[in-house]
């Protein structure tokens, strides 16, 4: 792969990763309910899982998926009713955690890992890269570029979602700007499944 080619790649990696999607909606939500530091496994979890993702996307699953179009509507609909409750999850939060708070915890990083597997957008992100990006000359050292180049942009990505979550505690104490927030985030992520059913 090319000093241009790895750039660009970059600059893909970087954009899919800091746009809005599931995950960032996530993210954004749990930084106002539970703040920067208790959402970092959060963001491991959707680091470590997104690469996991590639790595086997890259190594053939996005192949399994096409010859199998069983496997691959289970999977949207699996996904779609796991995104939904999520969002069901969201809107339905009425306070901010706070560390010990019995009931309340932030998505956990085996939870965000496994998440990315039925995620709808990391499915594209990761297919695309993979038949944009793969050399066919040397594919395994072109899963393994591609999948590093994810790798060094997603924690540092959607740590401003976490971020901006965090920078808006203060204003979102407020029970009543709490609720509605927390509704319209339910709704943006209920909102991302309409990509994947058009």
């Amino acid at each position: 792969m090319s000093a241009d080619t790895f750039l660009a790649l970059l600059v893909y990696a970087f954009v899919s990763s800091i746009t809005p999607g599931p995950n960032n909606f996530m993210l954004l939500a749990s930084g106002v309910n539970f703040g920067f530091v208790r959402t970092i496994p959060h963001m491991l979890g959707i680091a470590s899982g997104f690469f996991s993702l590639l790595l086997g996307v890259g190594l053939g699953l996005g192949t399994l998926l096409l010859a199998f179009p069983q496997l691959h509507l289970a999977l949207k609909i699996g996904g779609g009713a796991y995104l939904l409750y999520l969002a069901w999850k969201i809107a339905t939060s009425r306070t901010l955690g706070r560390a010990g708070d019995v009931g309340a915890h932030p998505m956990t990083f085996v939870q965000a890992a496994a998440f990315q597997w039925i995620n709808p957008k990391a499915w594209v992100m990761a297919v695309s890269a993979i038949a944009i990006y793969t050399n066919a000359q040397q594919p395994f050292l072109s899963v393994m570029l591609i999948s590093s180049a994810f790798a060094l942009v997603n924690f540092p990505s959607v740590s401003v979602w976490a971020g901006f979550g965090m920078a808006l505690r203060g204003f979102l104490a407020d029970p009543v700007r709490l609720k509605w927030f927390n509704i319209a985030m339910g709704i943006l992520l209920a909102a991302t499944l309409w990509p994947m059913l058009a």
